[in-house]
């Protein structure tokens, strides 16, 4: 089976990126990072890329982001962008050009708490459950067809930092997934839906943490 190129984008510290460096390394997945991008020029991600060898690509113009993407984007191998902690949203351009080859995790039960703060919000709503969604990426804010979901229980001793943490393991064991997924064939995006080996799926399939 051939590897699947993929691009990664990210803004920030870039553990979600190590997490599929090293899933790679372990052969638990099977692609090709061809470019590291980042709108953050002081990205600890783009330090890990290369450490790792892999091409890194810096947008310089974020009015542009969409134009500097484009441009990026079509001069690079690509299969599948794999969007990792990139805390800009996607214009409609990008997502329109490459529909059904764009993933995201987010750190809530999606549809609850799209968008920043999932962490403060669960605990200022009393909510008894928390995790991580990954999904395909649509114009609404991370509204596109959700693929899987790690859960955990909320204790009351949990603060905003734990929460954080917790949240992180449940990506690291998702992520690797969803991509191993994509890469076999396994998922596709048909409009605001996902069909899991050629059946439609309306709601995210539930992982048990390891």
């Amino acid at each position: 089976m051939n590897k699947l190129n993929v691009v990664i984008l990210i803004s920030g510290y870039g553990s979600n990126l190590k997490n599929i460096i090293n899933y790679n390394k372990k052969k638990e997945i099977n692609i090709n990072i061809t470019c590291v991008i980042s709108d953050n020029a002081n990205a600890n991600g783009l330090k890990i890329a290369r450490e790792e060898n892999i091409e890194t690509c810096l947008i310089d113009n974020k009015k542009e982001l969409g134009q500097e993407l484009d441009k990026i984007l079509a001069n690079k191998k690509m299969d599948l962008i794999v969007l990792a902690g990139f805390m800009k949203i996607l214009p409609p351009n990008i997502i329109q050009k490459y529909f059904g080859k764009i993933l995201n995790i987010h750190p809530s039960l999606l549809p609850k708490y799209p968008g920043l703060n999932t962490h403060e919000q669960v605990i200022k709503n009393n909510e008894s459950e928390h995790g991580a969604t990954v999904h395909f990426v649509t114009e609404k804010l991370d509204g596109g067809p959700l693929i899987i979901q790690g859960k955990i229980k909320i204790k009351n001793t949990d603060t905003i930092k734990c929460l954080k943490e917790k949240v992180h393991k449940i990506e690291y064991e998702i992520y690797p997934i969803a991509i191993n997924w994509f890469q076999k064939g396994l998922i596709k995006q048909e409009k605001n839906f996902f069909i899991f080996k050629n059946k439609r799926i309306d709601k995210p399939i539930e992982h048990i943490l390891g």
